[in-house]
C-alpha cells in the first residue's frame, strides 16, 4: 500500500509545495506501516530524484524522456499509471496546482479511484486514508473517505509544514519510457513565461493585497502595495473588485474565483472583505486589515485592524519595516 507523490517541476526547479506533500506522505506511511515514494517526470531528472530522496522518498520512480520535457496531460498520466503499477500504490497525491489537479483527476478517472480535490488535511482513519476540504466558500469543512482501491487527492499548498531535507537513503527506479513526439496528441506550439521574478501567491509566506480602496489613485495605490511587498519579500495580491476594475492583472486575484492562499501573514489594504475574498484567504495565520470603514467585514476576520487611509498607512509601514529589516 505504497503512497506515491507526484513531484511537479519546471526546468529542473521543483514546485516547493510538493515537498510539503512528501513530508505528509511520510507521516501517513508510518501510520499505515508502508512507505512513501515519489514520481518525477521530465527530461534529465536525476538531480530532482536525489532531492526527493533527501525529502524522504524510499523509492523515486523517474520517467525521463525529451518528449516529457514540458508538461502535457496525456503522457504525464501514462507515466503516472506506470509508476502506480510499479509501486503497487494505493494512494496517489499531487499538489493542488492547475497541473497537479488535472493530473490527479485524470489518474482517478482512468483507474476508478476516489478523488478528493484541493484538500487541506490528510489523515488515517480505520487503516485508510481520509481527507478534509473546505466547501461553501470555506464555511463548512467536509470530511472525505475513500471506498475505492485507489485513493487520489490534490493538496492545497501550505496545508502542511515544509519538511527538512535530511539526506535519507532511498533508491531510484527508472520507468521504461519509449514514447516519441508523434505518440503525443497534445502539441506545444508556443510558450511564454510570466515574470518569474515575482513571488508566487500560492507559495508565499507573506502576501500584501490591495482592493477597491485604491480607486482614488489606482496606479499609486498598487505601487504602494508593491513597495511594501518588496520590503517584506512578499507576494502581491488583489481583490476581485480591483481586478475587475482593471487596476491589476487577474494573476494577482485572491478569492473564490482567484487563488486560494494560506500565508503566515496577509495584509489587506482597502479590501472590504466580501465572502468570495474571505474564502480565498481566510485561513491565513495572521490577517492585518487596513480600511477607512470601521464596519468593513474584513475586520471581523482580522487579527489586527487599522482604521485609516491606506495611502497614509502603507508608506508608514514600508518605512518602518525598512528600518527594522535593514
Amino acid at each position: 500500500m505504497t503512497i506515491l507523490v507526484w513531484i511537479e517541476q519546471y526546468n529542473g526547479v521543483v514546485v516547493s509545495s510538493c515537498w510539503e506533500v512528501m513530508g505528509k506522505a511520510q507521516a501517513l506511511a508510518a501510520e499505515l506501516g508502508t512507505s512513501a515514494a515519489a514520481l518525477v517526470i521530465g527530461d534529465g531528472v536525476d538531480a530532482i530524484a536525489q532531492e526527493a530522496i533527501g525529502y524522504g522518498a524510499a523509492t523515486v520512480y523517474t520517467a525521463s524522456n525529451p518528449a516529457l520535457a514540458q508538461y502535457r496531460l496525456q503522457p504525464y498520466a501514462a507515466a503516472a499509471a506506470q509508476a502506480l503499477d510499479a509501486a503497487g500504490a494505493a494512494v496517489f497525491l499531487t499538489n493542488a496546482t492547475l497541473r497537479g489537479g488535472a493530473l490527479a483527476a485524470t489518474v482517478a478517472c482512468s483507474r476508478d479511484g476516489g478523488m478528493a480535490a484541493n484538500v487541506s488535511d490528510l489523515r488515517v482513519e480505520g487503516g485508510k486514508l481520509a481527507a478534509t476540504r473546505a466547501v461553501y466558500s470555506g464555511n463548512i469543512l467536509a470530511d472525505i473517505t475513500f471506498g475505492s482501491e485507489l485513493a487520489v487527492a490534490s493538496v492545497r499548498p501550505r496545508s502542511f509544514p515544509m519538511p527538512e531535507a535530511r539526506g535519507m537513503g532511498g533508491t531510484v527506479q527508472a520507468l521504461p519510457v519509449t514514447l516519441t513526439e508523434s505518440d503525443i496528441r497534445e502539441k506545444i506550439v508556443d510558450f511564454r513565461a510570466a515574470d518569474t521574478s515575482e513571488v508566487s501567491l500560492t507559495d508565499a509566506k507573506i502576501i500584501v493585497s490591495g482592493g477597491r480602496g485604491v480607486s482614488a489613485d489606482p496606479a499609486k495605490g498598487f505601487a504602494l502595495v508593491g513597495e511594501l511587498a518588496d520590503v517584506l519579500g512578499a507576494a502581491m495580491g488583489a481583490s476581485r473588485a480591483a481586478v475587475d476594475a482593471g487596476f491589476i492583472p487577474y494573476k494577482h486575484q485572491v478569492g473564490q474565483t482567484g487563488k486560494t492562499v494560506k500565508p503566515d501573514l496577509y495584509i489587506a489594504a482597502g479590501i472590504s472583505g466580501a465572502i468570495q475574498h474571505l474564502a480565498g484567504m481566510g485561513n491565513s495565520k495572521i490577517i492585518v486589515a487596513i480600511n477607512t470603514d470601521r464596519d468593513a467585514p474584513i475586520f471581523g476576520k482580522a487579527s489586527y485592524g487599522i482604521v485609516d487611509d491606506l495611502f497614509a498607512v502603507l508608506p508608514a509601514l514600508t518605512e518602518e519595516f525598512k528600518k527594522r529589516l535593514g
